[in-house]
């Protein structure tokens, strides 16, 4: 049984020893903490008892409440600002008798205060004029304080208060901007004119006799570089030399100058500030002076010379490069690398950081390609620059791992193989960019079960023999493995001391080898046998190339329709056709000799589309015929008129001239002759008779014919 005491106690303890409350606590009324004294029995009436401290715990439940009892403010207008207006404090129940932990803040909407979020102290933040609006017609500023007791999701109570602004004489001359920004290039010349201030103050009084106004007081840290031509004119400027790299220079950039601007008349103020006989108003300048870039950045070495091993990580930084620069204040330096950093590989590989200067590696180094890089940096401040040189000494570190011919190797051998035999000849020969060959260690890393193998020499040379160290004995059950896959490593630590080996970097390389021994073997030892690499290629259609058959196709077409429009100009070239300057020269009949027995008459045949405008008549046949004067076209004339008797005369004359010549050629009428008059001649040899059956005949075959009757009748 449990049982506790004082049982005054707001608490009670069940049978299974669960202590509850009998009530809410509150931490601002009720102790904050008890003590309970816990009995347990047991049935046989042993007992012990044991104290239970219950501390109550403090939880934000209470509305923090305003400790300020005032409510209106008075303060005059133009108050300066961070001006403390009024102090607002507060209280939290929760927090007994330590300082409260309060948040302050100003709900309603203004431009003139603010108030402390901490001390709850309402300060001015903005110009109160009572003169502009809405001041001049609402003077009364109401503000509603918030108060909350966390920064969110807290207790919170608000308190309106109100501030009254008190109108003062505050009609001074007026600056419009109030305080000016002007630049000068160092090392301007005294005398040079900065502003005139005249230019932007005014008095807004309207009698004449008070807005008159003059600048006095010129101050400020270092003033006596500048001065005022005169109170009246207002005209700033320069009266001395500002060098910003000299040391005597304070190094001063913006000068901050005052200028007190006052009427001349004596203001009529209230009679509440009687002390004030003139009203005064400040004008600020700023005055900058324009930094000249004068000097170049200066590197604190002409070159560079940094040492990197060749296994240094990419990104690493290897060095840094520094510049200087004279100027005051120092221009900002940026590095950059403007030649060289470049290997056949890559572009660049290096990298300089553009503010620090950190020069660092972009790709791996390797002593072995190029031991040493040499580029060009550059800093520069935007309008002048300088360069050095950088040299990267690459350090040779081992990094490279021995290369052995060849890696694998598979053989058989019989299971007699004397003790000390190169098994199969096998010999291993390894190579190391950056080892010498005396370098190398041999030595079985697996499968060298009985240690039945070795290498010989097992260090010091790059070539080393597969040698059989002890004999197999498979009879008394020392070995039962029949097949042995070796795993060679070759180290490259052979010239390495005992006492160096543990910081120097081995690279080892490997070789597998497979070794079946045969039992009373029968056929000669094999070796891995040769393979031959075969690489087919195929001319694949591919689906993205779907334009290559259209163009093919299209071409070819093209192609064709060429070759027949050729064709078709080169057909009319190919007919033979006889010269028009020779149709007269053709005789009608070619009249062989009597002495001759036999003779070869070879007529050539023209027929042509023409216009015959010629007539004659055959001295054989007497038959009429047509001809073309200009090709020598000739036809039987259809008509068998007789001709006329002069025009017949002169074609039988004609003809029996040419007869005598040996050539029959007839006369053609002049080209000058009108159409009329050959066709009068024309009617005048037409013949009365009917054209006989042979009248179709041309003159040439007429004459065959006729010249052969008479060779007949000769013989």
């Amino acid at each position: 049984q449990y049982s506790l005491l004082p049982a005054t106690a707001p608490f009670s303890i069940r049978e299974s020893g669960a202590i509850f409350s009998t009530k809410e606590f509150d931490y601002e009324k009720d102790p904050h903490c008890y003590f309970l004294n816990i009995t347990v029995t047991d049935p046989d009436g042993l007992n012990s008892t044991r104290t239970v401290n219950i501390n109550i715990i403090n939880i934000n439940d209470e509305r923090p409440y305003f400790t300020t009892k005032q409510r209106i403010y008075r303060i005059p207008e133009e108050q300066s600002l961070g001006t403390t207006v009024a102090n607002i404090t507060a209280k939290d129940p929760d927090d007994e008798d330590s300082p409260s932990r309060l948040f302050y803040s100003i709900q309603s909407s203004n431009r003139y205060f603010s108030i402390n979020p901490a001390t709850g102290a309402v300060q001015v933040t903005g110009r109160i004029d009572r003169d502009a609006l809405p001041l001049r017609l609402h003077p009364n500023i109401s503000l509603m304080v918030w108060v909350e007791d966390s920064p969110s999701s807290g207790h919170a109570r608000e308190m309106e208060i109100t501030i009254v602004i008190d109108d003062v004489n505050d009609n001074p001359p007026e600056c419009n901007p109030s305080a000016l920004r002007k630049e000068a290039n160092e090392n301007t010349a005294p005398g040079t004119f900065l502003v005139d201030l005249r230019n932007y103050c005014k008095d807004i009084d309207a009698d004449p006799s008070n807005n008159q106004f003059i600048f006095t007081g010129l101050s400020g840290f270092g003033s006596n570089n500048f001065a005022l031509e005169s109170n009246v004119s207002g005209r700033l400027v320069m009266t001395g030399t500002i060098d910003l790299e000299n040391p005597a220079n304070p190094g001063v950039e913006v000068y901050t100058l005052t200028v007190r601007v006052q009427d001349i008349a004596h203001p009529n103020y209230s009679s509440k500030y009687p002390f004030y006989i003139s009203f005064d108003n400040i004008i600020y300048i700023y005055i900058r002076i324009k930094p000249v870039n004068e000097f170049f950045p200066v590197f604190r070495n002409l070159s560079y010379v940094f040492s990197v091993s060749e296994i240094t990580k990419v990104g690493s930084s290897i060095g840094r490069v520094h510049a200087l620069d004279k100027d005051w204040p120092p221009n900002a330096i940026t590095y950059s690398i403007v030649a060289g950093a470049g290997t056949r590989d890559y572009t660049n590989i290096f990298w300089i950081s553009p503010t620090k200067g950190d020069v660092r590696i972009l790709a791996r180094l390797d002593y072995e390609t190029t031991q040493k890089h040499i580029f060009i940096v550059q800093a520069s401040d935007q309008e002048k620059s300088t360069t050095a040189s950088v040299t990267v000494n690459v350090l040779e570190v081992n990094d490279e791992e021995p290369v052995c011919s060849p890696n694998f190797f598979s053989v058989q051998i019989p299971v007699n193989l004397a003790v000390g035999t190169n098994i199969n000849g096998f010999r291993i020969e390894c190579q190391d960019r950056d080892s010498d060959p005396r370098s190398f260690r041999y030595f079985i890393n697996e499968g060298n079960e009985n240690s039945h193998f070795t290498f010989s020499p097992s260090a010091g040379s790059n070539t080393s023999h597969l040698i059989l160290a002890s004999r197999f004995d498979y009879e008394s059950g020392l070995d039962t493995n029949w097949v042995y896959n070796l795993r060679v490593h070759i180290t490259d630590d052979n010239l390495v001391s005992a006492r160096d080996k543990t910081t120097h970097l081995t690279k080892t390389g490997t070789v597998t080898l497979s070794i079946r021994v045969i039992p009373n073997p029968t056929t000669a030892t094999t070796t891995t046998p040769g393979f031959t690499v075969v690489t087919r290629r195929e001319n694949l259609y591919s689906p993205s190339a779907w334009y290559v058959p259209f163009v093919v196709t299209l071409g070819g077409l093209l192609l064709l329709g060429l070759l027949g429009y050729l064709g078709l100009l080169l057909l009319p070239r190919l007919h033979c056709c006889p010269p028009t300057g020779k149709a007269h020269s053709t005789p009608l009949i070619n009249v062989p000799e009597k002495k001759k027995p036999k003779k070869e008459v070879v007529v050539t045949m023209t027929n042509l589309n023409t216009v015959f405008d010629g007539e004659a008549r055959d001295p054989v046949t007497g038959r009429m015929y047509e001809f073309n004067t200009r090709s020598g076209a000739r036809r039987w004339k259809k008509s068998n008129e007789p001709l006329q008797p002069m025009l017949a005369m002169q074609v039988m004359s004609s003809a029996t001239e040419n007869s005598g010549q040996g050539v029959d050629r007839a006369e053609a009428p002049s080209k000058k002759e009108s159409s009329e008059k050959r066709k009068e001649r024309t009617a005048a040899t037409k013949p009365a008779a009917k054209p006989s059956a042979r009248q179709s005949e041309t003159p040439g075959q007429a004459g065959l014919r006729l010249q052969k009757k008479k060779e007949e009748s000769e013989d």
